[in-house]
């Protein structure tokens, strides 16, 4: 009886230590934005998680050109495509499903915004931006693409 009870409680600790382990990269893949418009492929540069821009629902305009990041506010930048552009990038992982200290890029308006972002669950993340504190700003849920 005390055997089983061992067991139990051993695998109950290596089931937690492997999650844990685990969760630090659950993070990295594609993610769909709220939006729908928009994929962003999450990745891993050292112990720093950082986003780019990998698909575009409509990646051309009306013209048939390549949208480009013409709200950046360095004029040598407005003319780069919007794909493969950096979206996030330098979060580090805190634990208990929590990325911070990296910025969010905003192509629409062309500002960046502190962020910080937390996995409520392996298929969604959500997405803070904000200016200062967090409490002043705007959450975002974004789905992870299968």
């Amino acid at each position: 009886m005390i055997q089983k009870k061992i067991l139990a409680i051993l695998f109950i600790l290596l089931f937690n230590f492997a999650g844990n382990a685990q969760s630090k990269d659950a993070i990295l893949g594609k993610w769909l934005n709220a939006s729908g418009d928009g994929q962003i492929m999450i990745y891993k540069n050292g112990d720093r998680y950082s986003g780019k821009l990998v698909w575009l629902k409509n990646p051309e305009t009306d013209r048939g050109e390549l949208k480009r990041d013409s709200k950046n506010p360095n004029p040598q930048q407005r003319n780069r495509p919007l794909m493969g552009i950096q979206i996030l990038q330098n979060f580090i992982y805190l634990g208990d499903g929590i990325w911070e200290d990296g910025s969010i890029y905003d192509p629409k308006t062309g500002k960046t915004y502190s962020c910080k972002i937390t996995m409520s669950n392996n298929d969604r993340l959500n997405i803070r931006g904000y200016v200062g504190v967090s409490l002043l700003g705007r959450t975002e849920i974004w789905q992870k693409v299968k």
